[in-house]
């Protein structure tokens, strides 16, 4: 397929070029910086854009057969995050004028506010405070995207994020904020960003959770 990809520079996104050109799709990686791309191959392209500008982006839209992105927004303890609605507002206008309707974004489990309560007594009162901020615009953003009727949009959750390529591992998946627990086993609360890329690009192939956000984690 024809992937045009936001973030590839981010430590999810080189996963997933790299993952994504061995399984013999053609990537366009859409950076602002491309010395940090280091990555060559005869099915990668890479261009620079404004990731907040519709019109920086339709360009290199055109012709593709879906959108990924791995892009991420540090939290702010002194203003709001706003780099996930802004930049999927312009990704879907841009989509709409290039005749795209898929998308496929990550975000991770816990964005919707109330969804942590079951976690952990660390996870609940140290890690989601610190970072809220992020949360609650991911969360704006899976909003933006429900509302939207045109768009084949995905949503794929994880846990924490490990900085570990791919593995065979099986996936739990749970249509929800978080994947729960059951008697046999607690699910992993962090996974290889690795998988997260595999997980992403096993969705090209099926029509599996369009217009739906998953939780996901590795048995």
């Amino acid at each position: 397929m024809k992937i045009a990809l936001l973030g590839a520079t981010g430590q999810t996104g080189q996963y997933l070029v790299k993952q994504a050109l061995e399984q013999g799709h053609t990537v366009t990686a859409i950076v602002r910086n491309p010395a940090k791309l280091t990555v060559n191959h005869d099915n990668l392209k890479v261009v620079t854009a404004d990731i907040f500008s519709a019109d920086s982006l339709k360009t290199h839209l055109k012709e593709q057969d879906v959108v990924m992105s791995c892009l991420g927004f540090p939290a702010s303890f002194f203003s709001g995050v706003t780099g996930y609605t802004m930049s999927m507002a312009a990704v879907v206008s841009a989509m709409r004028e290039a005749r795209v309707s898929r998308v496929i974004t990550m975000t991770s489990w816990y964005t919707e506010p109330n969804s942590g309560t079951q976690s952990s007594y660390l996870i609940r009162f140290l890690l989601l405070p610190m970072i809220r901020n992020v949360l609650n615009n991911m969360y704006e953003m899976e909003n933006f995207l429900k509302k939207t009727e045109d768009i084949n949009w995905t949503v794929v959750r994880p846990p924490g994020l490990k900085n570990l390529p791919a593995t065979a591992q099986e996936f739990l998946t749970h249509e929800g904020y978080f994947v729960p627990s059951n008697s046999s086993q607690a699910p992993n609360s962090a996974v290889g960003r690795g998988d997260v890329a595999r997980f992403m690009l096993s969705l090209l192939n099926s029509n599996a959770w369009v217009k739906q956000g998953v939780a996901i984690t590795t048995k």
